[in-house]
């Protein structure tokens, strides 16, 4: 059986580029709207692929420094070094390769929004530093004593608890209190019942467009295995397996074969044969969600339903190049 293309009684809310009929979410965005008024700091909590950019610039839009500037800076990609200087920037000579002045994030961000992702990540020696623009409003480039104002509002995101994070002594209590003015709990797609469905229209209509393949109705196998799953790479990865079954399957039906593995409920790696086709098939999967993900190490993780580092793990222990 199938489902048609559209079902009329849901109506999905769209606000500031999130999109649902949960309830919960609605309830949401509710909080969205009373926290962008005030000028608090903000911490959002979710799960990786929840949407958690896409809040702190629903509540940029929404506050009164809404015609300043939004930056964001994930604190997860970038070494100590790195982030030193994008966010408080350098002046020329200040390190080997410094050939220019680099104007920082907090300058740039004057009067406006930093949204730091994955704020646990940050080196204890930069919570220090962050800690004291936080408190006085003013930083110096590296390699500079020049003070500089910084008028900024910060929202900062993380998918881990920061308290724990304060007990294993990896992150600075007064900096997290600092920060985490205004908690905003972000759910997870598993907890957004219809949403699974909408967003997979959601995403089927965006790649329809390309006109590569067309889909108009889903096998109702195929949305059983969407719900029964548990998404833990959220929105993110539900757009990655449509984008995946519009390369794998054929035709105007998605089908429960058009899944990848795991959501069919299966291993995408370590499925079922001989300790030699085991490592075979591995090698192949992987290699397929490196080639899909266009080598994008964490994306072809959600794509494995594995940890970067697991993934890591693995290329180095077959060689993969």
């Amino acid at each position: 059986m199938v489902k048609a293309l559209k079902n009329e009684s849901d109506k999905p809310t769209v606000f500031h580029g999130m999109v649902t009929v949960s309830p919960k979410m609605l309830d949401f965005f509710e909080l969205i709207e009373r926290v962008a008024k005030s000028e608090a700091n903000v911490l959002v909590r979710g799960e990786s692929g929840t949407g958690k950019e896409l809040v702190a610039r629903a509540i940029h839009a929404l506050s009164d420094r809404s015609k300043g500037p939004f930056y964001a800076l994930n604190c997860a990609t970038l070494t100590s070094e790195m982030m030193q200087s994008e966010l408080f920037g350098h002046v020329k000579g200040s390190f080997t390769g410094a050939i220019a002045d680099r104007k920082g994030l907090f300058e740039a961000a004057h009067n406006g929004t930093l949204f730091l992702d994955e704020i646990a990540e940050m080196p204890m020696d930069l919570q220090a530093r962050l800690l004291r623009v936080l408190q006085d409003r003013q930083f110096s480039p590296v390699g500079s004593f020049k003070q500089i104002k910084a008028n900024i509002r910060l929202v900062s995101a993380t998918h881990q608890s920061l308290r724990r994070q304060v007990d294993e002594s990896k992150f600075r209590a007064d900096l997290m209190y600092r920060i985490r003015v205004v908690p905003l709990f972000l759910p997870r797609l598993s907890e957004r019942g219809k949403d699974i469905e909408v967003l997979t229209w959601r995403f089927i209509e965006e790649f329809n467009k390309q006109k590569k393949r067309v889909i108009t109705k889903i096998q109702e196998a195929a949305v059983d295995a969407l719900y029964a799953y548990s998404w833990p790479g959220n929105i993110r990865e539900l757009r990655n397996n449509i984008e995946y079954a519009f390369v794998m399957g054929l035709g105007e039906v998605l089908r429960l074969e058009d899944l990848t593995p795991e959501v069919r409920g299966e291993s995408f790696l370590l499925q079922s044969g001989s300790q030699p086709s085991l490592r075979q098939d591995e090698i192949h999967s992987i290699r397929e969600a490196l080639r899909l993900s266009k080598n994008r190490k964490a994306e072809a993780a959600e794509k494995l339903g594995i940890s970067r580092a697991t993934l890591w793990r693995k290329i180095r222990e077959y060689d993969l190049k």
